[in-house]
């Protein structure tokens, strides 16, 4: 039972208890007006400490979907924040006034700390660089519908490696499935960082600097935004930022039943001309956000 439960990271529940999740997903999917009024009488609080367009609007339309009510702040200085009332003695007041949290911080370990002392669940919508789990439920949502299985498959993620934590968390979420292989494209400024690559197994993983030479063997290509400001270096920056562009030319060498993933937003790391190739799943991958977000809510308020 997932009832009561918080949601601090994916590692947190198991995989039966993820599959749980994605099976409620499935069933949102093809039949949502059976649960267009499971939550009614429900208050779920967003508590959006940074901005945030997909993540919040996405908690929000779940919830409204699911025919329950939102209230919160999108701005910290609109709430009593900013005349110094602690992190614990915010969530322990809005704990009394709703059944469910969300809550996104740029601090670390923030969302763990209000689910210590929050009298109802609490769900992390982005702590600093640390987690996302919500963009990795929805991520692995999206592999699960386009390839009818979280197992064998070849995962190529591109761009930013070194601070990306939505690929972090998909990397440490996927590895716990069977035969599951990765291959690391970044500059080598931006490469996975170590203790990452700790968690997989040897041979279970390759690295390069060139996105031509791999494409043709994922099965799934994650992408993400090479950043210009992580380079000391212009010169190494024009050098290596062509390689990390994804056009229908470099679609061409990829699998037929390839899908492009992107957690958004995108910058220039993908053609705008990919965007019909029925191969690009990015926009539907959004939608997943919403669906998986539906059934995390059932689940821990124990609707179901």
């Amino acid at each position: 039972m997932l009832k009561g439960r918080h949601l601090i990271e994916p590692s947190e529940f198991s995989i039966d208890e993820l599959e749980e999740i994605f099976g409620l997903a499935d069933s949102i999917i093809q039949k949502p007006e059976d649960y267009s009024e499971i939550c009614k009488n429900k208050l779920l609080a967003s508590l959006f400490y940074e901005p945030s367009t997909r993540t919040k609007f996405s908690f929000d339309a779940a919830m409204l979907r699911l025919g329950g009510e939102v209230i919160g702040f999108s701005d910290p200085n609109t709430s009593s924040v900013a005349k110094g009332e602690t992190l614990k003695d915010t969530i322990i007041t809005i704990s009394n006034y709703v059944d469910i949290v969300v809550v996104r911080h740029p601090q670390e370990g923030t969302a763990k700390l209000m689910a210590k002392y929050a009298l109802v669940p609490v769900i992390n919508a982005g702590d600093g660089g640390h987690q996302h789990p919500t963009q990795t439920l929805t991520d692995l949502l999206t592999i699960r519908h386009y390839k009818k299985s979280l197992n064998n498959h070849c995962i190529a993620v591109c761009g930013d490696l070194k601070f990306g934590r939505t690929i972090h968390s998909l990397v440490k979420a996927m590895h716990r499935y069977q035969d599951v292989k990765f291959i690391f494209i970044s500059p080598e400024e931006l490469k996975i960082p170590r203790y990452i690559k700790d968690l997989l197994e040897p041979g279970s993983y390759f690295e390069t600097t060139n996105l031509d030479k791999v494409i043709g063997k994922a099965d799934i290509l994650y992408m993400s935004r090479v950043q210009r400001e992580r380079f000391v270096s212009e010169y190494e920056y024009l050098r290596l930022k062509d390689y990390f562009i994804l056009t229908p030319e470099k679609m061409l060498r990829a699998k037929d039943d390839m899908i492009v993933m992107h957690p958004l937003p995108r910058v220039n790391e993908i053609a705008e001309e990919v965007d019909s190739d029925k191969r690009a799943v990015y926009f539907h991958q959004a939608k997943f956000g919403m669906y998986v977000r539906m059934a995390l809510i059932v689940k821990l308020l124990g609707l179901e």
